[in-house]
């Protein structure tokens, strides 16, 4: 419980800040003067530096534990968190991400860290899934209320309050982490050794596509062209597509809630797992194919794309049971790496994708459809490697 109060606040906000543009994503290209590869080099700009700093972070939480190594970083992305409200362009405001970035990277996995260091094995899809849904509220503030937030006071007032709640998170953190006992092994290889000890196991290699796209998509979706699509496609208003980004995130919330606790009663992780994605895919298919779908079944078609993608914690309970003790830190972090670099480059992919048929002239609906359906064709791919796995551990 101690870990939920310490870092369970700073994860909320780490679970916003990589998907709130989407509904500042108007406001800011219209003042910044920026269009959608800017966008999304900004948001990718946070996911980059998140990604990167894995390797450092969990080479940290095994050599130095969590304390030593979430509280210095969280200092580093307050500063960014100060400074994107104030940002004048999107060079300014991407610098000010990538520092946020920063700070975001070492919570959760401090967070799971601990779990997998402290907790039966059996409890610990259930722990994260907890923590991953609890944060999720995070999801909830960047959506509706955030909507209103900028249509009342404008979009950098809003994020000035979110640099005060930033400063809150950091003094919980100061105030209640603790790190769990040291092991033995702790204080050994370094990062790239550690690194190579973990991929040397041939088995990991078949896990890396769907860790690279599958948490990737939805939060592309979610982060970048929920509020883009509605409004050029569907014909939305703001605080239209602010509701319907708000049902997303609830089935994004309900979602880990919900396979946390099959994955901690039953197991069948993989299964789990294989049929999210499965569905994932017809949905991005449907939207392909449909082109201009009408409100409810593009608002039904984004909540059952944020259920069946948001279950990365299941996909880290299937490969836990790989890493050794020793190692946990840096196997953790490894696919953490994938999961928010895959996030970056699905991002970055994306944007090239909306400008290049703006560009061509094809028209929104095209454009779109032709995003969907790339983004379908990956996933499904990514999903037939996963099929060579082994089965996820069973509960008795």
């Amino acid at each position: 419980m101690q870990t939920f109060a310490a870092l369970l606040f700073a994860y909320v906000l780490s679970i916003f800040f990589r998907s709130f543009l989407s509904v500042l994503a108007t406001k800011i290209m219209a003042d910044m003067g920026i269009g959608a590869t800017e966008l999304a080099a900004m948001s990718s700009a946070w996911f980059i530096v998140f990604a990167v700093m894995q390797f450092p972070v969990g080479w940290a939480l095994d050599a130095l534990g969590p304390r030593r190594t979430v509280i210095p970083l969280m200092l580093v992305g307050g500063i960014g968190v100060v400074l994107f409200p104030f940002a004048p362009d999107a060079t300014t405001g991407a610098f000010a991400m990538g520092l946020i970035g920063v700070g975001c990277a070492p919570v959760f996995m401090g967070a799971l860290y601990i779990f997998a260091r402290t907790a039966e094995p059996s409890r610990f899809g259930l722990l994260a899934s907890l923590l991953l849904g609890f944060g999720s509220i995070g999801n909830l503030i960047g959506t509706t209320p955030l909507a209103l937030a900028a249509e009342a006071w404008g979009w950098r007032q809003a994020m000035m309050g979110l640099a005060v709640l930033y400063g809150l998170a950091f003094v919980m953190a100061v105030l209640f982490l603790k790190d769990p006992p040291r092991i033995a092994a702790q204080a050994g290889s370094g990062v790239l050794a550690g690194l190579g000890e973990i991929l040397r196991q041939r088995v990991i290699w078949l896990f890396m596509p769907i860790v690279l796209f599958s948490y990737a998509i939805t939060v592309t979706l979610r982060g970048l062209w929920v509020a883009p699509f509605l409004e050029k496609v569907v014909g939305l208003d703001t605080l239209a597509q602010g509701d319907v980004a708000l049902a997303m995130a609830i089935a994004m919330t309900l979602s880990a809630f919900l396979f946390g606790a099959i994955e901690s009663r039953i197991g069948r992780a993989k299964a789990l797992a294989l049929g999210g994605n499965l569905v994932m895919v017809g949905v991005l298919a449907a939207l392909a194919a449909v082109g201009k779908p009408t409100v409810p079944a593009a608002t039904l078609a984004f909540i059952v794309l944020g259920f069946c993608g948001f279950g990365y914690t299941i996909l880290m309970a299937h490969m836990r049971p790989l890493f050794p003790d020793h190692l946990v830190g840096r196997g953790m972090t490894l696919m953490n790496f994938l999961f928010i670099g895959g996030a970056a480059l699905v991002q970055t992919g994306s944007g090239w994708l909306i400008d290049q048929g703006r560009t061509a002239g094809i028209g929104e609906v095209e454009t779109f459809a032709r995003m969907h359906l790339v983004l379908a064709a990956v996933l499904f791919a990514a999903t037939l490697v996963y099929l060579l796995t082994p089965p996820g551990p069973k509960r008795r």
